[in-house]
């Protein structure tokens, strides 16, 4: 056997869609997670419901890198469908596990084989009869964890978080776990070089999803309506909204304090929402890329009429139905741009489960403030896979309503500006005051049209006055430059080189850097996390003499709106796109930046 190698591998295993796994794969990950091993898991499924072949895969790494990595080192095969695919993705000298009833071949003798027995050690354990279909997949967990060290103990604690306690499924499950690690003691000798061991690197992290993250900052931002339609890969958000809220947000008495509405389709969904921000609510809605466009006109009209609604977009792969259970980012001029005529969207691009949790009680007070609709751009990795995350900080300032204006405030308002009007810009920063329903002042209510208006919200078809209202509206666009999350930025002593991103890229672009530096290019790297961009952009791209922008789409959303935004600088930006619907791997952006740097 070769040199051992220690917390730095992927495990790949191959099911069918619906059979179980997800509780296995979890368990596992879970269990590193325990073992203080950074960690990182990804599930790709097909759209169906059931059936399909399905992969899962996770990644340990000892430096803390989480990204995908093409390579598998270890592949555990349960599905015949796969078994061929499954083998042959197992990298020379790696390890392979699978279910000795799937009766083909192996032919390679550069890696290790493992059969494991599955159904005669579920049928000769206590599990219901109905039952043993589901948790035989807990038979890999328990080879594999004998094979490579994942601690028992750490696994029970996974099946207990998973079960939340409930002693019945989590000893049915462990038992079965427990005999297949003691079965692959008695049978399985081990020759490959693969091992895990205890660290201490994931002390103080939890592990989430974004779309969990995202409910639960919405829950702490003060969300009052909910419009929302199930689309994947959104759904999952608003269901643990529908799961926390009645913990979190309910009254003692019971009462709700919240309205989550399921409408016939987005359109309807999103027309809720918007009803909802205009009557003074913190409102928003969940969708992904298919869904947006559906709610096209109504977000113009919540565009023109100034209501603050937040739309959160879990991002897949289209365009059309497209790749429902992929990943990508491709939705970023869409939410800009969104619906006919001139419009300019602010949006919010997180890039951890801890900044979804962020940006979801954010987005909120940006919305309130600007009056008018904040997109939020995840996508399916970031918002369904599991991921290491540093505690969600409580917010820490109070809710910002904007410029609202109650009974008591009138009279100050008058005083300073004279007459009140819904549009009429007194400050000069683009945003005028405005009032809910439920203001008893007289003359406090008025006409949220999309058509055409004047400043008191008056029907208008005046060409000046229409222009004056649109320009209007961009000089709130200007504004939000002071209001939006600045980006992150990382520098590296003499770099002349930037690389600009969004959202879920991040994890392969820290690996990337690392590998850049050890072939000797140094990189500083900017990670945009709202639009409009901000003077710090400006000054990243005027600071270098060559920008890398990547981003997973084909037409290098990105790098168009940078050179909309900085056309004097187009000749340095450099498309670096990659969209085949899984997300990047570190690999994959060190070639292509090594690539291009060859030319």
């Amino acid at each position: 056997m070769s040199d051992k190698i220690i917390n730095d591998f992927s495990i790949t295993v191959g099911t069918a869609n619906g059979s179980g796994s997800q509780t296995s794969n979890l368990t596992i990950l879970r269990a590193l997670f325990k073992m203080g091993i950074p960690v990182s898991g990804k599930n790709m499924f097909p759209s169906n419901i059931q059936g399909l072949p399905t992969w899962y895969t996770v990644r340990v790494n000892k430096d803390g890198f989480t990204a995908r990595r093409e390579a598998h080192e270890i592949v555990i095969a349960m599905n015949p469908k796969s078994f061929e695919r499954d083998l042959a993705d197992v990298l020379p000298g790696g390890v392979f596990f699978y279910d000795e009833k799937i009766k083909a071949s192996i032919d390679r003798d550069d890696i290790t084989a493992y059969p494991m027995p599955v159904q005669k050690i579920v049928r000769a354990s206590e599990a219901p009869s109905n039952l043993r279909t589901m948790v035989a997949n807990m038979v890999y967990v328990g080879v594999l964890a004998q094979m490579v060290g994942i601690d028992l103990d750490k696994i029970h604690q996974a099946l207990d978080f998973h079960f939340k306690g409930k002693a019945k499924p989590v000893n049915i499950n462990f038992d079965i776990i427990k005999a297949s690690a003691e079965w692959a003691a008695a049978n399985l000798e081990k020759t490959d070089p693969y091992y895990l061991e205890p660290m201490d690197k994931t002390e103080g992290l939890i592990m989430a999803d974004g779309n969990t993250a995202a409910a639960l900052g919405a829950i702490y931002g003060g969300v009052q309506v909910v419009g929302w339609y199930p689309i994947t890969p959104a759904t999952s958000l608003v269901e643990k909204m529908n799961a926390y809220l009645p913990k979190l947000r309910n009254t003692e008495d019971g009462k709700q304090t919240y309205a989550v509405i399921q409408a016939e389709d987005e359109l309807a969904a999103v027309g809720i929402t918007i009803g909802g921000g205009w009557a003074g609510a913190r409102a928003m809605t969940s969708t992904s890329g298919a869904g947006i466009s559906l709610m096209g006109e109504y977000v113009g009209l919540a565009y023109y009429a100034e209501v603050p609604i937040v739309i959160w977009n879990v991002q897949r792969m289209g365009p059309s139905t497209g790749l429902p259970t992929r990943t990508s980012q491709g939705d970023l001029n869409q939410a800009v741009f969104l619906s006919h005529g001139d419009t300019k969207h602010v949006v919010l691009l997180p890039g951890s489960v801890k900044e979804c949790f962020e940006f979801g009680w954010k987005a909120f007070d940006v919305a309130e403030r600007l009056q008018t609709p904040v997109f939020v751009l995840s996508d399916l990795d970031l918002g369904q896979n599991q991921w290491m995350s540093e505690p969600f900080e409580y917010p820490d300032q109070p809710m910002d309503r904007g410029k609202l204006l109650w009974e008591g405030d009138f009279e100050d308002f008058e005083k300073k500006f004279g007459e009140w009007g819904r549009y009429k810009d007194v400050d000069g920063d683009g945003i005028p005051y405005r009032t809910v329903p439920g203001n008893r002042r007289e003359h406090s209510s008025y006409f949220a049209r999309g058509t055409g208006h004047d400043i008191y919200a008056r029907y208008s078809e005046d060409p000046g006055v229409w222009t004056e209202g649109m320009e209007r509206l961009l000089v709130k666009y200007e504004t939000a430059r002071q209001y939006v999350p600045e980006p992150m930025v990382e520098i590296m002593d003499g770099a002349t080189v930037g690389i600009i991103s969004y959202g879920s890229t991040l994890p392969a672009i820290e690996e990337a850097r690392a590998m850049l530096a050890e072939k000797g290019l140094k990189t500083d790297f900017l990670r945009l996390r709202a639009l409009p961009f901000t003077d710090q952009v400006k000054e990243f791209v005027r600071n270098h003499e060559k920008i890398y922008v990547v981003e997973m789409n084909r037409d290098g959303q990105l790098q168009q709106l940078l050179i909309l935004e900085y056309p004097e600088e187009s000749g340095k930006m450099i498309s670096s796109t990659h969209n085949d619907g899984l997300s990047l791997t570190a690999e994959w952006v060190r070639d292509d930046i090594l690539a291009k740097e060859a030319k």
